[in-house]
Protein backbone atom coordinates (compact mmCIF):
# COMPACT_ATOMS: atom_id res chain seq x y z
CA UNK A 1 0.00 0.00 0.00
CA UNK A 2 1.53 3.25 -1.12
CA UNK A 3 0.93 6.51 0.81
CA UNK A 4 -1.80 8.84 -0.40
CA UNK A 5 -1.58 12.56 -1.04
CA UNK A 6 -3.71 14.61 1.38
CA UNK A 7 -6.92 16.27 0.21
CA UNK A 8 -7.83 19.68 1.58
CA UNK A 9 -11.46 19.46 2.70
CA UNK A 10 -13.32 21.21 5.51
CA UNK A 11 -16.31 18.84 5.52
CA UNK A 12 -15.64 15.08 5.72
CA UNK A 13 -16.86 13.10 2.74
CA UNK A 14 -18.26 10.43 5.08
CA UNK A 15 -17.63 8.88 8.48
CA UNK A 16 -15.82 5.52 8.44
CA UNK A 17 -14.98 2.89 11.05
CA UNK A 18 -11.80 0.91 10.30
CA UNK A 19 -11.53 -2.42 12.15
CA UNK A 20 -8.28 -4.39 11.97
CA UNK A 21 -6.23 -6.03 14.73
CA UNK A 22 -2.89 -5.32 12.99
CA UNK A 23 -1.77 -1.88 14.25
CA UNK A 24 0.30 -1.02 11.17
CA UNK A 25 -2.55 -1.74 8.76
CA UNK A 26 -5.13 -0.05 10.95
CA UNK A 27 -3.05 3.12 11.35
CA UNK A 28 -2.06 3.32 7.69
CA UNK A 29 -5.64 2.83 6.52
CA UNK A 30 -6.99 5.38 8.98
CA UNK A 31 -4.38 8.00 8.07
CA UNK A 32 -4.77 7.45 4.32
CA UNK A 33 -8.56 7.65 4.44
CA UNK A 34 -8.37 10.86 6.46
CA UNK A 35 -5.98 12.30 3.88
CA UNK A 36 -8.52 11.83 1.08
CA UNK A 37 -11.37 13.45 2.99
CA UNK A 38 -13.02 10.92 5.30
CA UNK A 39 -13.62 11.15 9.03
CA UNK A 40 -12.17 7.95 10.52
CA UNK A 41 -12.37 6.14 13.84
CA UNK A 42 -10.78 2.74 14.39
CA UNK A 43 -11.08 -0.43 16.45
CA UNK A 44 -8.93 -3.54 16.94
CA UNK A 45 -11.51 -6.13 18.03
CA UNK A 46 -15.04 -7.17 17.21
CA UNK A 47 -16.33 -6.03 20.59
CA UNK A 48 -14.71 -2.61 20.15
CA UNK A 49 -16.20 -2.40 16.66
CA UNK A 50 -19.73 -3.02 17.96
CA UNK A 51 -19.23 -0.38 20.65
CA UNK A 52 -17.83 2.11 18.12
CA UNK A 53 -20.81 1.61 15.78
CA UNK A 54 -23.20 2.34 18.65
CA UNK A 55 -21.26 5.43 19.73
CA UNK A 56 -20.00 6.91 16.46
CA UNK A 57 -22.78 5.96 14.00
CA UNK A 58 -20.41 5.66 11.00
CA UNK A 59 -21.61 5.76 7.39
CA UNK A 60 -19.58 2.65 6.49
CA UNK A 61 -17.41 0.02 8.21
CA UNK A 62 -14.14 -1.31 6.77
CA UNK A 63 -13.94 -4.64 8.58
CA UNK A 64 -11.17 -7.24 8.71
CA UNK A 65 -12.52 -10.79 8.66
CA UNK A 66 -9.93 -12.25 11.07
CA UNK A 67 -10.20 -10.55 14.47
CA UNK A 68 -8.88 -11.87 17.81
CA UNK A 69 -12.24 -12.20 19.59
CA UNK A 70 -14.72 -12.96 16.78
CA UNK A 71 -14.79 -13.02 13.01
CA UNK A 72 -15.84 -10.02 10.97
CA UNK A 73 -18.76 -12.14 9.77
CA UNK A 74 -19.92 -12.52 13.38
CA UNK A 75 -19.64 -8.77 13.90
CA UNK A 76 -21.91 -8.09 10.94
CA UNK A 77 -24.42 -10.72 12.00
CA UNK A 78 -24.65 -9.06 15.40
CA UNK A 79 -25.17 -5.66 13.76
CA UNK A 80 -27.86 -7.05 11.45
CA UNK A 81 -29.69 -9.34 13.86
CA UNK A 82 -29.35 -8.20 17.46
CA UNK A 83 -32.05 -5.90 18.75
CA UNK A 84 -29.35 -4.18 20.78
CA UNK A 85 -27.76 -2.97 17.54
CA UNK A 86 -30.18 -0.08 17.42
CA UNK A 87 -32.19 1.45 14.59
CA UNK A 88 -30.49 1.68 11.23
CA UNK A 89 -27.72 -0.85 11.88
CA UNK A 90 -29.37 -3.37 9.55
CA UNK A 91 -28.64 -0.90 6.73
CA UNK A 92 -25.04 -0.02 7.72
CA UNK A 93 -22.73 -0.73 4.72
CA UNK A 94 -19.76 -3.04 5.37
CA UNK A 95 -16.63 -3.62 3.29
CA UNK A 96 -14.74 -6.76 4.31
CA UNK A 97 -10.96 -7.04 4.25
CA UNK A 98 -9.85 -10.64 3.83
CA UNK A 99 -6.61 -12.52 3.29
CA UNK A 100 -8.56 -15.30 1.57
CA UNK A 101 -9.69 -15.00 -2.05
CA UNK A 102 -11.60 -18.28 -2.41
CA UNK A 103 -15.15 -18.10 -3.76
CA UNK A 104 -16.56 -19.77 -0.63
CA UNK A 105 -14.96 -17.13 1.59
CA UNK A 106 -16.32 -14.29 -0.53
CA UNK A 107 -19.80 -15.79 -0.56
CA UNK A 108 -19.64 -16.24 3.22
CA UNK A 109 -18.88 -12.56 3.62
CA UNK A 110 -21.66 -11.43 1.30
CA UNK A 111 -24.14 -13.85 2.86
CA UNK A 112 -23.26 -12.51 6.31
CA UNK A 113 -24.48 -9.10 5.21
CA UNK A 114 -21.38 -7.46 3.75
CA UNK A 115 -21.62 -5.21 0.72
CA UNK A 116 -18.21 -5.85 -0.83
CA UNK A 117 -14.82 -7.37 -0.11
CA UNK A 118 -11.19 -6.53 -0.83
CA UNK A 119 -8.50 -9.22 -0.74
CA UNK A 120 -5.17 -8.50 0.97
CA UNK A 121 -2.78 -7.25 -0.27
CA UNK A 122 -4.68 -4.40 -1.92
CA UNK A 123 -3.96 -0.94 -3.23
CA UNK A 124 -5.30 2.06 -1.34
CA UNK A 125 -6.66 3.44 -4.61
CA UNK A 126 -8.79 0.35 -5.13
CA UNK A 127 -10.00 0.36 -1.54
CA UNK A 128 -11.00 4.03 -1.74
CA UNK A 129 -12.77 3.48 -5.08
CA UNK A 130 -14.76 0.62 -3.58
CA UNK A 131 -15.66 2.63 -0.46
CA UNK A 132 -16.94 5.48 -2.60
CA UNK A 133 -18.85 3.07 -4.85
CA UNK A 134 -20.60 1.54 -1.81
CA UNK A 135 -21.46 4.98 -0.43
CA UNK A 136 -22.91 6.03 -3.80
CA UNK A 137 -25.09 2.98 -4.19
CA UNK A 138 -26.28 2.84 -0.57
CA UNK A 139 -27.41 6.45 -0.54
CA UNK A 140 -30.86 5.27 -1.73
CA UNK A 141 -32.46 5.55 -5.16
CA UNK A 142 -32.42 9.33 -5.61
CA UNK A 143 -35.63 11.00 -6.70
CA UNK A 144 -37.61 7.75 -6.90
CA UNK A 145 -41.05 7.30 -5.40
CA UNK A 146 -42.61 4.13 -4.06
CA UNK A 147 -42.15 1.17 -6.43
CA UNK A 148 -44.79 -1.55 -6.80
CA UNK A 149 -44.80 -4.86 -8.69
CA UNK A 150 -47.77 -7.05 -7.78
CA UNK A 151 -47.68 -7.56 -4.02
CA UNK A 152 -44.05 -6.37 -3.82
CA UNK A 153 -43.55 -2.80 -2.58
CA UNK A 154 -40.34 -0.81 -2.14
CA UNK A 155 -40.15 2.51 -0.33
CA UNK A 156 -36.81 4.24 -1.11
CA UNK A 157 -37.35 6.99 1.45
CA UNK A 158 -38.18 4.70 4.37
CA UNK A 159 -35.80 2.03 3.04
CA UNK A 160 -38.50 -0.61 3.44
CA UNK A 161 -39.56 -3.58 1.33
CA UNK A 162 -42.84 -5.45 1.74
CA UNK A 163 -44.01 -8.67 0.08
CA UNK A 164 -47.72 -9.33 0.58
CA UNK A 165 -47.60 -6.85 3.46
CA UNK A 166 -44.75 -8.64 5.23
CA UNK A 167 -41.37 -6.88 5.73
CA UNK A 168 -38.41 -8.19 3.74
CA UNK A 169 -35.02 -7.50 5.33
CA UNK A 170 -32.38 -6.54 2.74
CA UNK A 171 -28.80 -5.31 3.01
CA UNK A 172 -28.06 -1.92 1.38
CA UNK A 173 -26.71 -3.56 -1.78
CA UNK A 174 -29.63 -5.99 -2.01
CA UNK A 175 -32.00 -3.04 -1.62
CA UNK A 176 -30.26 -1.13 -4.40
CA UNK A 177 -30.37 -4.18 -6.68
CA UNK A 178 -34.06 -4.79 -6.08
CA UNK A 179 -34.82 -1.09 -6.67
CA UNK A 180 -32.99 -1.29 -10.01
CA UNK A 181 -34.92 -4.39 -11.05
CA UNK A 182 -38.24 -2.84 -10.02
CA UNK A 183 -37.44 0.43 -11.80
CA UNK A 184 -36.87 -1.66 -14.94
CA UNK A 185 -39.79 -4.04 -14.34
CA UNK A 186 -40.63 -6.23 -17.39
CA UNK A 187 -37.37 -5.13 -19.03
CA UNK A 188 -34.41 -7.50 -19.24
CA UNK A 189 -31.21 -6.01 -17.81
CA UNK A 190 -27.78 -7.54 -18.40
CA UNK A 191 -25.18 -8.41 -15.78
CA UNK A 192 -22.87 -5.56 -16.94
CA UNK A 193 -25.78 -3.10 -16.68
CA UNK A 194 -26.56 -4.28 -13.15
CA UNK A 195 -22.89 -4.14 -12.15
CA UNK A 196 -22.53 -0.63 -13.53
CA UNK A 197 -25.68 0.71 -11.88
CA UNK A 198 -25.62 -1.08 -8.53
CA UNK A 199 -21.87 -1.28 -7.90
CA UNK A 200 -20.74 1.68 -10.03
CA UNK A 201 -17.12 0.54 -9.88
CA UNK A 202 -14.46 2.79 -11.31
CA UNK A 203 -12.58 -0.33 -12.43
CA UNK A 204 -13.34 -3.73 -13.94
CA UNK A 205 -15.91 -5.60 -11.86
CA UNK A 206 -16.58 -9.30 -11.35
CA UNK A 207 -19.87 -10.39 -12.93
CA UNK A 208 -20.12 -13.35 -10.53
CA UNK A 209 -21.04 -10.92 -7.75
CA UNK A 210 -24.21 -10.09 -9.71
CA UNK A 211 -25.18 -13.77 -9.81
CA UNK A 212 -24.59 -14.09 -6.06
CA UNK A 213 -26.68 -11.06 -5.18
CA UNK A 214 -29.51 -12.01 -7.53
CA UNK A 215 -29.58 -15.34 -5.67
CA UNK A 216 -29.76 -13.58 -2.28
CA UNK A 217 -32.54 -11.21 -3.34
CA UNK A 218 -34.50 -13.98 -5.07
CA UNK A 219 -34.28 -16.11 -1.91
CA UNK A 220 -35.67 -13.31 0.25
CA UNK A 221 -38.26 -11.91 -2.15
CA UNK A 222 -39.47 -15.03 -3.99
CA UNK A 223 -38.54 -18.11 -1.97
CA UNK A 224 -39.96 -16.62 1.21
CA UNK A 225 -43.24 -15.61 -0.43
CA UNK A 226 -45.08 -18.90 0.01
CA UNK A 227 -47.34 -19.63 -2.94
CA UNK A 228 -47.02 -16.14 -4.44
CA UNK A 229 -45.81 -15.99 -8.06
CA UNK A 230 -42.08 -15.71 -8.67
CA UNK A 231 -41.08 -12.20 -9.75
CA UNK A 232 -37.34 -12.40 -10.51
CA UNK A 233 -36.45 -14.44 -13.60
CA UNK A 234 -33.23 -15.41 -15.38
CA UNK A 235 -33.07 -14.85 -19.13
CA UNK A 236 -30.38 -17.26 -20.30
CA UNK A 237 -27.45 -15.63 -22.01
CA UNK A 238 -28.79 -12.11 -21.44
CA UNK A 239 -29.50 -11.23 -17.83
CA UNK A 240 -32.42 -10.89 -15.43
CA UNK A 241 -35.90 -9.41 -15.33
CA UNK A 242 -38.45 -8.66 -12.64
CA UNK A 243 -41.81 -9.48 -14.23
CA UNK A 244 -45.03 -8.04 -12.87
CA UNK A 245 -47.64 -10.76 -12.33
CA UNK A 246 -50.37 -10.86 -14.98
CA UNK A 247 -53.72 -9.74 -13.60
Amino acid sequence: MAPMAPMDTATPEASLLVVDDEPNIRELLSASLRFVGFKVVSAATGADALAAVAQERPDLVVLDVMLPDMTGFAVVRKLREEAGGGPGHDHLPVLFLTAKDGVDDKISGLTAGGDDYVTKPFSLEELIARIRAILRRTGGPSGEGRLVAGDLELDPVGHQVLRAGRPVSLSPTEFKLLAYLMTNADRVVSKPQILDHVWAYDFGGDLSIVESYISYVRRKVDSGAGGAPKLIHTVRGIGYVLRRPQS
